[in-house]
């Protein structure tokens, strides 16, 4: 069949969908001089074709009354379609009637059966193509081709044109973020990222079509939103965040706004939405806010954040960071015995002195650093166990964090035997911590790995066990070895009465699973006996021991036999 009528050279191409064969070649000739042309017999066909994805088109003309599928329908399968809508269609039909309905579905103009006026019709195409070629080259420029949203260098402009206006009225950046969204992709394909996307664009315009307000997607899952400061306008960013909470039940997600109210105009744009995105990072990994607001004291800590992250790789290469063991004791018996430790990690940094764990752990946690220290920290503990076993004849396991970076990464188990090879050592001098919030960002991920570790011998710890994400049907799936109690239970173990009832129930899930229970951050005689009364036996804290240097360890461990 007359499908394509090929010639050398680039032209544009359009589709001719008509039923007649006359009618296909006396188009064919108009168009066929100036125009590469596709033939389909009727709208099946064309809609076929439109698909196939090999092909295409600057334009369409097509015919109404056709077999199997009419002009009508396919118009209407176009006009629903995200990308062929795009491409103008020009009607061909000798009905009046029928051109109100043609609009209606998306139309852009008519051709008159017969087609005795060939310049008439050449024109009419010509005309169509420059017409929306031009459309969509400012389009190009102008919008997303995703979310149909501003792109980021028009947004700008659009603002300095609002500011350029000097009307006297205060004006808010609003940032958006989804959280995760590069694990949204590897979970649920990029064809659903781009949906959600899309999704969040079309939020966005819904619930600022009434203002004033302009948006854009500045960059992969960030958007960007200009507008009158105003309590409305900002409930509005938060109605969007729980609207894309609630829209799927298997793809929960997060959106982080950070907020830069009352703009100081005298800054350059970009400058402004850097500090509401600042406000919007501050809230990563964070799952009990919802809105960060810029200050200037977020401005001098994100300064402060900013030398660290340089700086960790000279840390490590110098032994800034060093590794330190607390012991973790059995006190079921008489006498109190060392049963493991944790390796724990301080910086000792040349210029800013000491630097707090919960200052570089969370930050290298969310911009993914976190995995080199985490190396580092293995190596340290599998050398110390190996000189325990040679020098002392000490064999004591230490437990050691994997991150929730590190579970992403396919060749962790590699790394960890590689490790256990190079020391000469077994899967049960090494104990692996994982964390709560690792399972509620992809459980599949952490029970595949977590179950692949397991089977290689090694044992599973869930770390602060109750700080927030914590659930039977995680303790279900999820294959673990130790509960590790989140330190708030034992802290508030002496004055507050909840907290030993959810002790006690923890202690009863415990013994059905038929694992033992960690308590941390035990301080004093009075939690150690509450927290022994209730049938936890093994116990981490400053009471018996502070985290302790390698020399100091090595000799409270030996003294203790």
């Amino acid at each position: 069949m007359d499908k394509f009528r090929i010639t050398s050279g680039f032209r544009r191409r359009i589709l001719v969908v008509e039923d007649e064969m006359i009618n296909r070649e006396i188009l064919g000739n108009i168009l066929g001089p100036l125009y590469e042309v596709a033939f389909a017999e009727n709208g099946l066909e064309a809609w076929k074709l439109l698909n196939d994805g090999q092909y295409l088109f600057s334009l369409i003309l097509l015919d109404l009354i056709m077999p199997f599928m009419d002009g009508f329908e396919l118009l209407q399968k176009i006009k629903k379609d995200e990308v062929l809508k795009s491409i103008p269609v020009i009607v061909m039909t000798s009905e009046k009637e029928a051109e109100v309905q043609c609009i209606r579905n998306g139309a852009v103009d008519f051709i008159k059966k017969p087609y005795d006026m060939p310049e008439v019709i050449l024109a009419r195409c010509e005309r169509t193509i420059e017409l929306y070629e031009d459309k969509s080259i400012i389009r190009s420029v102008e919008r997303d081709s995703l979310t149909g949203l501003y792109s980021k260098d028009m947004f700008l402009e659009y603002v300095r044109r609002i500011d350029s206006y000097k009307l006297n009225r205060p004006m808010d950046a609003i940032v958006l973020d989804i959280e995760h969204f590069r694990l949204i992709n590897e979970m649920f394909g990029r064809k659903e990222g781009d949906k959600l996307l899309s999704f969040t664009a079309d939020l966005i315009r819904r619930k600022y079509e009434c203002t004033a307000a302009i948006a854009c997607r500045a960059e992969g899952d960030t958007f960007f939103i200009y507008c009158e400061h105003s309590d409305v306008n900002i409930d509005m960013a938060k109605d969007i965040q729980n609207e894309l909470y609630s829209a799927s039940d298997s793809m929960k997600v997060k959106l982080r706004i950070g907020i830069y109210e009352e703009v100081d105009k005298n800054i350059d744009t970009e400058t402004r939405f850097d500090r509401a995105k600042l406000a919007c990072d501050r809230l990563r990994g964070d799952y009990s806010k919802k809105v960060a607001y810029y200050s200037d004291e977020l401005q001098a800590r994100s300064i402060y954040q900013e030398r660290l992250i340089s700086d960790i790789e000279k840390g490590i290469a110098n032994e800034e960071f060093r590794v330190v063991f607390q012991p973790k004791y059995d006190i079921s018996g008489d006498i109190p015995r060392i049963k493991s430790a944790e390796a724990l990690v301080r910086w000792f940094h040349p210029d800013l002195g000491t630097i707090p764990p919960t200052e570089f752990i969370p930050l290298f946690e969310n911009n993914g650093l976190i995995s080199k220290l985490d190396n580092y920290v293995w190596e340290k503990a599998a050398a110390s166990i190996r000189e325990w076993k040679d020098n002392y004849g000490i064999s004591i396991p230490v437990s050691v964090n994997v991150s929730r970076v590190d579970i992403y990464d396919n060749s962790l188990e590699d790394r960890i035997m590689k490790l256990l090879a190079a020391n000469r050592l077994d899967t049960d001098d090494i104990l692996l911590e994982i964390t709560e919030s690792a399972y509620s960002e992809n459980a599949k991920k952490l029970i595949e790995v977590t179950t692949s570790l397991r089977n290689r011998g090694f044992k599973i710890e869930m770390d602060d066990f109750g700080a927030g994400y914590s659930s039977l049907h995680m303790l279900n799936e999820l294959p673990i070895d130790v509960i590790k109690m989140d330190m708030k239970f034992v802290h508030n173990l002496e004055k507050d009465e909840k907290s030993v009832r959810l002790i006690e129930l923890i202690m009863d899930i415990a013994r059905f699973l038929q694992v033992p229970v960690v308590a941390e951050g035990v301080e004093n005689e009075g939690q150690l006996s509450r927290l022994k009364a209730l049938g936890c036996t093994i116990i981490q804290g400053f009471y018996f021991s502070k985290p302790l240097p390698y020399d100091e360890f090595t000799a409270l461990c030996v003294k203790s036999g």
